[in-house]
């Protein structure tokens, strides 16, 4: 390995250079799969918005054809570092509203228009010199963050819905997620090898198994998908350009683009890989890339997964290529509709108990870098603040509208943009103000 790790990361058994029998790989590269969700966001907007059937199958296969062709190539060319791309969730409750307003076209006039500018901010370097600002305090917050932002999917996939719906805590659907989240639990905490390094997948096939039995599978939606497509270009007519669209679809992209710089340090502070300003210029421009492609195939912005990190820490296994092979997975799923159907048979509670021990292991991540701030009252305060407000604030933002609506629903921009915030008006301009007045008084002693 070019890197040495430290003490704190001895638990990543496999390293980010290591290679493994293509079989293992393989497998490994399936977790990731599983882990990612990457269906799951299509699947639900297409059907909150009420797609025809081929408008969503285009969607769903656009997104796995952009989060294949970015994952392969941030993986072996760009950021280098075990991440899985995908949909960005910062964007369903834009994409849902724009589409029952008949407004898919704008909203990938706006996708693609924010990607350009993302895309020239990276090849530039502005983005990756705000690499400064995620100082253990911003960074642990924004991973502390995302952690929490995943528990409320989480909780719907692992309850079955909302208490509305009469699969809500139900004993099928309890009996699916409890059995798929402890036997993910029990084989990462007492695991070892194979039984720690494929928790996920076993925790899938016993899911799957107990599903299967209580007869809560079903097939049918394989045997009506072709073997092979193409996704179709512009399915929803030529991209448009609406100024307010453009703002909230941008505002929710520094959503993505903050939550992407989180799990780049989360990956970095778990494999032991110096996240430098080269690895972030390219890491973004391969992510704007890849909103560019999906979003002329119908579907959404790609960004990095946090959910996948927290696999890395459970696992052991920090190795890039089975991401390599999550990417080429991805590709036949997105031009084999019957293999991406038969992905998506898996019900929702086996999903949520996977997630759900993914999401807790991102959270203590947050805490173990939050754990290595400086222990400041100034600091503690600044944290304190930022999940406070990410927590609270978006249950009260149905009442706000436009741009600040689109900022008070997302959590991870509102913890992200508040410890930043909070960080410069306390740390870094007192003590830019007491530089400069040291140097002035330096100036003045040498005039005497």
């Amino acid at each position: 390995m070019e890197h040495q790790m430290d003490q704190e990361e001895q638990s990543l058994t496999v390293g980010i250079e290591e290679k493994l029998p293509m079989g293992k790989n393989i497998l490994y590269g399936l977790q990731h799969v599983f882990v990612s969700n990457v269906w799951l966001d299509p699947i639900f907007v297409a059907a909150m918005v009420g797609l025809p059937v081929a408008l969503a199958s285009n969607m769903v296969n656009a997104i796995f054809i952009a989060a294949g062709l970015v994952t392969l190539t941030q993986a072996t060319r760009l950021v280098k570092l075990p991440i899985i791309q995908g949909p960005s969730a910062s964007f369903d409750a834009l994409m849902i509203s724009t589409g029952k307003a008949g407004g898919f076209a704008a909203a990938g006039g706006s996708i693609l228009l924010s990607a350009m500018l993302v895309f020239i901010l990276s090849i530039t370097g502005i983005i990756g010199k705000l690499k400064v600002l995620f100082t253990p305090v911003v960074s642990g917050t924004v991973i502390f963050v995302v952690g929490v932002a995943l528990a409320g999917f989480t909780l719907s996939e692992f309850l079955g819905g909302t208490p509305d719906m009469p699969s809500f805590a139900s004993p099928e659907t309890l009996g699916m997620a409890i059995p798929t989240a402890l036997t993910v639990i029990l084989c990462s905490i007492f695991g070892r090898k194979t039984w720690k390094s494929f928790s996920f997948l076993i925790a899938l096939i016993i899911g799957d198994a107990i599903a299967l039995g209580l007869g809560q599978i079903s097939f049918a939606a394989v045997g009506e998908k072709n073997w092979f497509g193409l996704p179709q270009l512009f399915p929803f007519g030529m991209l448009e350009f609406h100024f307010a669209t453009f703002i909230t679809f941008f505002v929710a992209y520094l959503a993505a683009i903050i939550e992407a710089m989180g799990v780049y340090n989360a990956a970095s502070d778990m494999t032991g890989v110096r996240l430098d300003e080269k690895r972030l210029r390219y890491g973004f421009a391969g992510e704007s890339v890849g909103s560019m492609i999906s979003s002329v195939l119908g579907g959404f912005p790609t960004t990095a997964y946090g959910q996948n990190v927290g696999l890395l820490r459970l696992t052991g296994v920090a190795s890039r290529y089975p991401v390599i092979i999550a990417g080429l997975l991805f590709l036949v799923l997105g031009f084999v509709p019957k293999a991406g159907a038969l992905l998506a048979v898996t019900p929702s509670p086996v999903v949520g108990g996977i997630f759900l021990p993914a999401a807790a292991s991102l959270i203590f991540t947050g805490i173990s870098i939050l754990a290595r701030m400086e222990k400041t009252e100034i600091n503690y305060m600044i944290t304190g603040i930022s999940i406070l407000l990410a927590i609270g604030l978006p249950s009260y933002a149905a009442a706000f509208t436009g741009v600040f609506g689109t900022f008070a629903s997302s959590s991870v921009l509102i913890g992200a943009l508040t410890s930043i915030l909070l960080h410069l008006v306390f740390i870094n301009i007192p003590q830019l103000l007491r530089q400069t007045n040291r140097d002035k008084r330096q100036v003045k002693g040498d005039s005497f």
